[in-house]
């Protein structure tokens, strides 16, 4: 409660500065840096999705090799740190990743959207998110398209809406934020859960042998 009444306080007093400010400036020049600032908005983010889109349509987003750690000659305890290193790699610190830029991003939307809850942006990203790292097992080039045209989707609708142009509404969204920071560490579970979920699928596929199959077949 207490934060987010400070929370909703730095976004008053900004706002609050901002409208000061504007107001002692001739008109034009109130459109030249309202306009700047938006345009600023934009720009970040477009380098944001740029980035983003090459960095979280990767089936493997790192590649720490841990395994290379594994000195034991023991052929139990080989596997068994093994499967320790392939765990921390790739259901720990992968998630942890993807969790950071679908927090940066689940931001940019927060400040970007209007008419709606921080509840039904947060679920907008993981959707997003979920369905950009599904695809990545299948086809790194289809994740990168869809990781790029939904973000830039969402942007082009929040454009077209009228009060997208107001720096006032924008910094007035800086209330939300308490809202996002309670909610946002649920999802990390679900990415994790997600995770899981497509190793296993992928290790079943190559396992079966159908995972080459089906990258021979989209290099057609």
């Amino acid at each position: 409660m207490v934060e987010t009444e400070v929370v909703s306080g730095i976004g008053a007093s900004l706002s609050s500065v901002y409208s000061e400010f504007i107001s002692i400036l001739p008109p034009f020049a109130q459109q030249f840096i309202s306009f700047f600032l938006i345009v600023l908005l934009i720009v970040l983010y477009a380098i944001f999705i740029w980035n983003f889109y090459r960095f979280v349509a990767k089936k493997d987003l790192v590649k720490l090799n841990l395994n290379q750690y594994n000195t034991s000659q023991h052929p139990i305890f080989a596997k068994f740190f093994g499967a320790i290193f392939y765990f921390t790699e790739y259901i720990l610190i992968l998630p942890l990743l993807v969790f950071v830029w679908f927090s940066v991003f689940t931001l940019f939307l927060v400040f970007l959207t209007e008419n709606l809850d921080v509840g039904s942006i947060i679920l907008i990203s993981a959707t997003v998110i979920a369905a950009i790292r599904a695809v990545s097992y299948y086809n790194s080039n289809l994740s990168k398209d869809l990781a790029k045209l939904l973000p830039l989707t969402l942007l082009a609708l929040a454009i077209t809406n009228t009060g997208f142009f107001s720096i006032e509404r924008i910094l007035s969204h800086f209330s939300r934020l308490p809202a996002f920071f309670s909610q946002i560490f649920f999802y990390l579970i679900f990415i994790i859960i997600l995770e899981i979920i497509l190793r296993i699928f992928d290790f079943l596929f190559s396992s079966l042998g159908l995972q080459k199959q089906e990258k021979e077949e989209t290099t057609n």
